[in-house]
């Protein structure tokens, strides 16, 4: 009984440092470690990719305008899913599946099917 006791402690304590730092473990912003390059507080689901040339930027005197569009192999409920878990983290609240508020702008998420990809159109507009 003492050696399956020891056994027992000693697998706990190799084990729960490791656990401690697996994904599960992490925010899905910290799981991003990747950020739009116009809206640099806005997390790039890992799945996805920045199109190169996509972005558009303008400023106005009621706020910014921002179009920019990333692709990839994923699905679009994960998509949904990712950025529904993840922008509430960063202050924005949700109008709808794909539209989001904070600050006086709003952001909304276009996804189509390209061939076996996803583009995600992201526009962030004063509201």
């Amino acid at each position: 009984m003492q050696r399956k006791i020891r056994f027992i402690a000693l697998a706990l304590c190799v084990a729960l440092p490791f656990a401690a730092f697996s994904p599960a473990a992490f925010s899905p912003v910290a799981a991003a470690e990747r950020f739009l390059s116009v809206i640099d507080d806005l997390p790039l689901m890992p799945a996805l990719t920045e199109i190169a040339g996509s972005a558009v930027t303008f400023s106005k005197p009621g706020g910014r305008i921002v179009e920019v569009a990333a692709t990839g192999k994923t699905e679009m409920a994960r998509v949904l899913v990712f950025y529904a878990r993840t922008l509430p983290q960063l202050g924005w609240r949700s109008d709808g599946a794909a539209i989001w508020q904070r600050d006086g702008e709003r952001l909304s998420l276009a996804i189509q099917a390209n061939g076996d990809a996803l583009v995600v159109q992201f526009s962030l507009a004063p509201q």
